[in-house]
């Protein structure tokens, strides 16, 4: 083997053990990125700047009145943890109504300015029917906010993004509220075709972008799912029709809509025979030649017998079952023959008027238009009103519902770097942890497939949960032939690691070499 080909092969296999050695010791770190809103959670709720609702919400059937009963915690995750030490938001009560809510030290006013809301979730338990979104909470221009424990359902939101499971909807919601400047009405603006949510046990990173030129995308765990026009792909529209029908027209009493009516000048013609039957006898229709009239269609089974319990004087005389004659398998037919029927020739059916123009049609009657009260033109609809804060209101049939890492500002650049520190780094731990890979999500950088393809050889040896301990008394035993032979490349790897650290320390003690290269940088953060 070459010198270069031992170099390389040695230099990746010591990254594949730094990245194993990196995966099992990853510890959480607070980000240094600074946004007018970063959450990672890291004190208790009672500590921290959440406040859990203690208010009630009247349900949309049935006017009952609820209370927010549901639970939450500050906690590690429970399912396939990634990070050491990294705490995450846990909605903790199944079948209740949950909310809790967090103000900003100052509103944050998107206007003119691009809008990036970011978070993860992790769904522990899968999720039946429930949410995992979140909304932005509106300032109401100085007059206070109804949050904290005061926080619910109808407390004014600028935005609200995130999954959504029950039943036939199964969406990434994204809707904001939008005020009509004439009416003074707010309306709420829904995503038209949504994308669906990622409901993985693994964490799911949600990401929105909003741009001053009224451009959005959503994106799930960092690839786009939809992206469009906040002026053409939501419905209602921002923006209402120029005109509209007008109120107090009404179709006048004597407008014909009719296209067409019978002709009443057309008359039956003299030779029409309405009584004509459909089908008739085919009169020049003959026999077959091997027709065989005397012999029935039908007869007994000859090979049929009378049962034992059969009692002739209790149940009659016994007669065969009958079963299709076999000579008439053979020819074309049989017993009494009798002409087909074919379709009348003569046949006409019940005469009615052929159908003309309605001279008097004036066409579908529409109310007249007139220009619309409410109208208005708002060509920058990314110019949200002031959020305030942020409020997590869900009722859900799943516990164990984690939130993790939000990001709320105006960098995209910010969000991704954010994400590499947190997402991409617990996320190919989790999967190497479950024992899979997302079918449409491989991962993306090279120290990720590198530390997951170690993760997997690991695990085909043995590991525990938190230190791998590689024991030599086991050597002997099958384990580590299985792993090797089901994972040769990984396991090539780890052995150039082995002889590259026993060079680097016979270099270092001068048996080899000069002294050791010094390799600058760090390829896990």
């Amino acid at each position: 083997m070459r010198a270069h080909n031992m170099v390389t092969m040695a230099g990746t296999g010591a990254l594949m053990l730094a990245a194993s050695a990196a995966a099992e010791q990853a510890v959480f770190q607070a980000t240094n990125i600074k946004a007018p809103f970063i959450e990672q959670f890291t004190s208790d709720i009672p500590q921290s700047r959440w406040t859990v609702s203690k208010a009630t919400k009247q349900t949309p059937v049935g006017d009952e009145i609820m209370s927010y009963v549901g639970t939450w915690a500050v906690e590690e995750p429970e399912v396939y943890p990634g990070i050491r030490g990294d705490l995450g938001l846990v909605l903790k009560s199944k079948a209740a109504h949950h909310a809790i809510s967090t103000l900003f030290p100052e509103p944050l006013d998107p206007k003119g300015k691009p809008l990036v809301v970011q978070y993860e979730v992790k769904l522990q338990k899968g999720l039946e029917c429930g949410g995992a979104y979140i909304k932005l909470l509106t300032d109401e221009q100085g007059q206070g906010l109804r949050a904290g424990e005061e926080y619910t359902d109808a407390t004014p939101f600028t935005i609200m993004f995130g999954p959504d499971k029950c039943g036939a909807t199964n969406k990434v919601h994204f809707i904001f509220r939008h005020q009509n400047p004439v009416t003074g009405e707010w309306e709420e603006k829904h995503l038209e075709r949504p994308p669906a949510p990622k409901i993985t046990k693994t964490t799911a990173l949600y990401t929105l972008i909003v741009n001053p030129d009224q451009t959005f995308k959503i994106l799930i765990n960092d690839e786009v799912a939809r992206e469009g026009s906040l002026l053409e792909d939501f419905t209602p529209a921002v923006n209402p029709a120029k005109e509209i029908d007008d109120p107090t027209d009404s179709k006048p009493s004597d407008w014909v809509d009719i296209a067409e009516i019978e002709d009443p000048d057309a008359t039956k013609p003299d030779d029409w025979d309405e009584e004509a039957p459909l089908m008739i006898t085919d009169a020049a229709a003959t026999m077959p030649s091997d027709w065989l009239e005397n012999e029935p269609d039908m007869v007994p089974d000859p090979d049929a017998e009378k049962p034992e319990e059969w009692d002739d004087e209790e149940d009659g005389d016994w007669l065969a079952p009958l079963v299709s004659n076999p000579k008439c398998d053979e020819v074309s037919g049989c017993g009494p023959w009798s002409a087909p029927k074919i379709r009348n020739p003569e046949y006409k059916g019940k005469w009615t008027a052929p159908r003309i123009p309605n001279p008097e049609y004036k066409g579908v009657w529409a109310p007249k238009q007139i220009a619309n009260p409410s109208f208005f033109e708002d060509n920058s609809p990314s110019d949200f009103t002031k959020i305030a804060g942020i409020g997590i209101e869900l009722w859900t049939m799943t516990e164990d519902i984690l939130f993790d890492n939000i990001y709320v500002g105006h960098s995209e650049e910010d969000a991704k770097e954010f994400a590499k520190t947190t997402y991409h780094v617990k996320k190919p731990i989790e999967q190497a942890a479950e024992g899979s890979v997302d079918e449409d999500e491989e991962p993306s950088g090279l120290v990720d497939k590198i530390r997951l393809r170690v993760y997997e050889f690991l695990r085909e040896y043995r590991y525990s949960s938190s230190v791998v301990e590689l024991n030599l008394v086991d050597l002997a035993q099958s384990d580590y032939m299985h792993a090797i032979k089901t994972m040769p490349d990984v396991a090539a790897g780890l052995a150039a690691v082995a002889f590259t650290a026993i060079g680097m320390l016979l270099g270092l003690f001068g048996f080899i070499g000069s002294k050791p290269t010094v390799v600058s940088g760090s390829f896990f953060h």
